[in-house]
């Protein structure tokens, strides 16, 4: 246990806080992809949410990993846990309060450690990045910029996850990724339409076998199953392994069938000779096209939404009563020969039952006085339906809507919660329609539902009849997003009933649940796409990679396996610095994507994942694709940046290799 450890034994290791799913994940992936000696602080190792499972890590003779039982992390579990010594700390609660205070807590024991922390709020987590770094840099004034750079980290598990859970909703298998300022695109083609499309390059190669399934998330961490090295991470194509780059050619496309996935960042020898009707999935980038201009704001504003407020009868009934109020004045005129304005004025008083009887005056005054009074005798009853019809139409302008009975081709959304109002933020920025069904009414994601007049039904979304009132027969796609693995699946069995061509994309946590499930439905219904994503499973590379220093840009699912996007600084990394960028690639471990300065892809091309509207952000212009042009021929020097796809483990070697003291790290291998 790492109660009984000294803090110089564990000087320079990771303390990781939480017993939920993230942390569970992130020491799995410190300790056996970057070979990390990492100490877990949590309530207990025998209950809680993940407390058993790491606990098995923690007994595993494979990883070292240590653990100090506290129920609240405080000053003295924290300096149990050898923070003093640490070289970074990860706060995995979804509490953010609890992560802002333990935050405050660990800067003031070590002011130089590396801080990565889980928020939710974005506005109280840039706060509280510029906090941190400010009082990193008052207390350490000796860390010079690269340090302070990385000396706070805050990061949203479910922002990570969000647009992989969305483009594998709208599109399928594909999937996009933010890196650096340009949009990204993997997409899964055919080896014969990959090459007429100019891809930057080939990310993974398919299963060829009809049998295949969506491979194992954890088959290249080198995890306690013992499954050994993957098709396409580096013990596979290491000349020890007899894979491409020292074997027998297709040695590693062997090796790929016997897995059952698909073989990661492949070399240009395992693709030869390949059937041309073989998947593989390409990288694309993807510019903003130019679109139809903004509409022009009207010239006179709207000064009365009476269609909004008011129903077709009643704004026929007051227009009525109001013709019939102005024909009596236009009468009144006639017959007493005043002014226009006292025979209205006369006539409003007749009408309102506040004027004397004319009861001297002629016939047909009298008859028209008591006309008058008979209009305003149809005013009251009127007037009250405008009064209610007012109150009920702002009580409806705040409640959340229903769904339209013609709506078709939306995305039904079941959850609201952390990860389920990301998701909802990313579907309405490219417009794509959607139903929302959330159990509870106080949901994070349910008053954004009602800021942008998004239908939503609050009801248990495994009770009969739900899914039927969110329009499941004319959706595109279901994402089932709740926090109980059993819902969403009892969800996604449903509304195959109902539509068994449905796409269907499940939140589920455990890997070899989700394994089962997904050949089931696809032997059930072979014509239906079926996804599984686990949010932590896609969160935790952007954490480790953080905790170690570099900035992840995001990660792209290939299968229930995680390709990983992030910037390395060349200088002193003896596998990038003076190579070119064919000489730094290395088969299923990774590829140099671009280096800073250069511009990535063609910026003629229109085509994104989300239609005409898909855009990157600012400054998409600023890097290159690395292989094209002089880029390709011109070695990394110690001033670049790259942008490098990794495997988990290959991301391991190569931060490895950085010099900032991660150099002596060893990446475990597979029993």
């Amino acid at each position: 246990m790492a109660d009984s450890l000294g803090g110089d034994r564990r000087r320079g290791h990771m303390v990781v806080c939480g017993d939920n799913s993230l942390a569970q994940r992130l020491t799995k992936e410190l300790a056996s992809i970057y070979g990390q000696r990492v100490t877990v602080v949590l309530p207990s190792l025998r209950g809680g949410d993940h407390g058993p499972q790491i606990a098995e890590l923690v007994g595993s003779r494979r990883f070292r990993v240590d653990a100090v039982e506290a129920q609240v992390p405080d000053d003295e579990a924290l300096i149990r846990a050898g923070l003093r010594g640490a070289s970074a700390l990860a706060l995995t609660s979804g509490d953010d309060q609890l992560n802002t205070h333990i935050a405050l807590r660990a800067r003031r024991i070590n002011p130089e450690v590396r801080l990565v922390i889980r928020m939710f709020n974005r506005t109280l987590g840039g706060y509280l990045e510029s906090l941190l770094d400010r009082a990193a840099q008052v207390a350490s004034p000796h860390l010079d910029d690269a340090a302070l750079e990385v000396s706070t980290t805050v990061l949203s598990d479910s922002d990570t996850a969000a647009p992989s859970l969305v483009a594998a909703a709208v599109v399928g298998s594909e999937k996009v990724v933010y890196a650096d300022g340009l949009l990204l695109r993997a997409k899964e083609r055919t080896l014969g339409t990959a090459a007429r499309r100019d891809p930057l390059c080939t990310l993974a190669l398919m299963p060829g076998s009809d049998d295949a399934d969506e491979g194992e998330a954890d088959a290249d961490d080198g995890g306690p199953e013992g499954r050994g090295p993957e098709a396409g991470s580096p013990e596979a194509g290491s000349p020890e392994a007899g894979g491409p780059a020292g074997g027998r050619p297709g040695e590693g496309r062997r090796r790929g069938r016997r897995t059952g996935g698909p073989v990661l960042l492949p070399d240009d020898a395992s693709l030869e000779g390949l059937p041309p009707q073989r998947g593989a999935v390409v990288l694309e980038a993807i510019t903003r096209s130019p679109g139809p201009p903004p509409p022009r704001p009207p010239r006179l504003p709207r000064l009365l939404a009476f269609k909004e407020l008011f129903s077709r009868k009643l704004r026929y009934s007051l227009l009525a009563l109001t013709g019939v109020v102005i024909a009596l004045a236009a009468f009144n005129w006639w017959i007493s020969g005043d002014s226009p304005a006292h025979a209205a004025y006369v006539t409003l008083l007749d009408v309102f039952g506040i004027n004397d009887p004319k009861t001297d005056e002629p016939a047909d005054e009298q008859l028209l006085q008591l006309l008058a009074g008979f209009a305003g005798m149809l005013l009251l009853p009127l007037f009250l339906a405008i009064v209610l019809e007012s109150y009920g139409a702002f009580r409806q302008a705040t409640a959340l809507p229903d769904p339209p009975r013609g709506m078709s081709g939306h995305i039904v959304l079941l959850g609201l919660g952390k990860v389920g109002s990301r998701v909802l933020e990313e579907l309405l920025e490219h417009g794509i329609p959607v139903v929302c069904v959330e159990r509870d009414i106080e949901a994070r994601g349910v008053a954004l539902a009602r800021e942008k007049r998004v239908p939503t039904l609050i009801a248990d979304v495994t009770e009969s009849g739900v899914l039927e009132d969110a329009r499941i027969r004319r959706a595109r796609a279901l994402l089932a997003l709740t926090s109980s693995d059993g819902t969403n699946l009892e969800a996604s069995l449903y509304a195959r009933q109902l539509k068994p061509e449905i796409r269907v994309v499940m939140r589920l946590f455990d890997d070899e649940f989700a394994t089962t499930v997904y050949r089931t439905l696809r032997d059930t219904y072979p014509a239906a796409q079926t996804r599984s994503r686990s949010v932590s499973a896609l969160a935790a590379p952007a954490f480790a990679g953080a905790m170690m220093g570099r900035r992840v840009l995001g990660a792209i699912p290939v299968g229930r396996r995680v390709l990983v996007f992030a910037t390395v600084d060349v200088a002193g990394n003896a596998l990038l610095e003076g190579r070119t960028v064919a000489e730094a690639f290395r088969a299923g471990a990774w590829r140099v994507l671009s280096r800073s300065g250069e511009d990535v892809g063609d910026p003629d091309s229109t085509d994104g994942p989300g239609g005409p509207d898909s855009r990157p952000p600012d400054g998409a212009d600023d890097s290159e694709h690395a292989e094209d042009g002089d880029g390709a021929d011109r070695p990394l020097a110690a001033g670049d940046r790259v942008i490098v796809a990794a495997t988990r483990r290959g991301l391991g070697e190569l931060l490895a290799e950085s010099p900032d003291g991660l150099s002596g790290i060893t990446v475990p291998r597979p029993a």
